[in-house]
């Protein structure tokens, strides 16, 4: 493993990691907070001691979120100095606030996790929800800049320096909105569908049964929400990457020739070295009508960019359709919870869909994580696109791989830690509501 691939490695294995615990610690909050109300509202123990349990699990990932994003900041440095050094001085302001919105949101959590019986009830209340917006807002502000990296603004560049900063101008650049709003939405798909499914499951096995179907209740309806307006968020993000990034949505299509008509490839294998794709199924004209609602719109394909500036083509489009396929998935279990709960069905006697949302836990993470891919390698070749390789920002520093290896066996060991006290958390859940 050559120094290159060794620090790509590496940062791929911290990212797939933290967007876990970053996006149930943006959400679960809004679990936790909900479930709280209903107790303050209706009296009823079993939402106090939901909400108990669930904040347990939020204090769980906001102590690994920590970690493994403290994790990253200093592999920012140790990876990539030739990105922070230019970098750093134009998009630190949304990392900056993201630091607030992190101090913020470990003063509220503490405050809520020690205020039972302490604090006025509502105030209580209120810094849990402050405990969900913070988390939201400081996902945002990481995400703002990452869309910069996508979507460069804020500074002009010639001569290989950079100058005229404007920091604000380029948290705000052309993709935040579709990227935030995309990936906030993907947060409550993948946080709701996973714990949504644990509780189903013990439902299914009979176990604590009030406790699990009020608890399965709120996640599913955040999730199924979510996951029903995440198509209109995915369509408003391919045209945005359509219109600034037409490598990486030829990529994403797997588009080898420009042309109008261009039909929309659902599953396929590309090769990249003939152009042809194997196994696909092709819906014509579609493509061209999802872009501009034209099937006359020419669509750029890969010919009209160089090989050296063309994104790796196997891996975006594979990720894509995956990503795409688990996410109509979800959204089709999402219009089944609705109709049962429009036919005012018990969930107790419709096992099946208890069965169906057990088996959807992991689709919301793994169409995550297929997302970051689609987004970070549709990026290549470049780490600022259209501005620097990612290949001229890697450390000069020999020897690398062997952080690489160090990283992987600490994350491996902080999952097998946070699944041992998720499933911990999970025995413990009380069968009598005793106050």
């Amino acid at each position: 493993m050559n120094d290159f691939i060794a620090a790509r490695s590496q940062m791929a294995l911290s990212l797939a990691f933290h967007i876990i615990f970053s996006c149930i610690g943006m959400v679960m909050p809004f679990f936790m907070a909900v479930s709280h109300y209903y107790y303050l509202k209706t009296g009823k123990t079993v939402f106090r001691n939901i909400t108990k349990a669930w904040s347990k699990g939020v204090a769980i990932f906001f102590a690994t979120g920590a970690v493994s994003g403290t994790v990253l900041s200093f592999e920012l440095g140790l990876l990539w100095p030739v990105f922070m050094k230019n970098a750093g001085p134009i998009f630190g302001l949304p990392f900056s606030l993201e630091g607030t919105a992190f101090f913020i949101e470990a003063i509220a959590l503490g405050f809520y996790l020690y205020g039972w019986g302490k604090f006025n009830k509502w105030f209580h209340w209120f810094t849990g929800v402050v405990v969900g917006v913070s988390g939201l807002i400081s996902g945002i502000l990481v995400v703002a800049a990452n869309a910069w990296m996508n979507s460069p603004a804020g500074f002009e560049f010639a001569d290989g320096k950079y100058f005229n900063i404007d920091p604000v101008k380029a948290m705000f650049n052309d993709a935040w909105f579709s990227q935030a709003l995309h990936m906030c939405l993907a947060a409550f798909v993948a946080t709701g569908f996973a714990v949504a499914g644990v509780h189903a499951l013990m439902v299914v096995k009979r176990k604590n049964i009030e406790f699990h179907t009020k608890s399965f209740r709120i996640a599913a309806l955040f999730a199924c929400v979510a996951a029903l307006l995440q198509p209109i968020s995915g369509d408003h993000s391919a045209k945005d990457v359509a219109h600034r990034q037409p490598a990486k949505l030829a990529a994403m299509e797997a588009v080898f020739e420009t042309g109008t008509h261009v039909p929309l490839l659902i599953g396929g294998i590309p090769d990249e070295k003939t152009g042809q794709i194997k196994y696909g199924f092709e819906i014509p004209g579609m493509l061209s009508f999802m872009i501009s609602g034209n099937t006359n719109t020419e669509v750029k394909g890969l010919d009209q960019f160089a090989l050296a500036d063309r994104p790796p083509v196997l891996i975006t489009h594979i990720a894509f359709q995956i990503m795409v396929g688990l996410g109509m998935c979800m959204f089709a279990v999402s219009i089944l919870y609705f109709f049962v709960l429009w036919k005012k069905r018990n969930f107790e006697k419709n096992l099946w869909l208890l069965k169906l949302f057990a088996l959807s836990t992991p689709l919301g993470f793994m169409a995550v994580e297929a997302g970051w891919v689609v987004t970070e390698v549709g990026r290549q070749p470049w780490i600022l696109h259209g501005i620097l390789r990612t290949r001229d920002a890697v450390t000069p520093m020999p020897g690398i791989q062997y952080t690489f290896y160090l990283f992987t066996l600490i994350y491996i060991s902080l999952a097998v830690v946070v699944t041992l006290l998720l499933y911990r958390q999970i025995k413990m859940v009380p069968v009598k509501y005793d106050i």
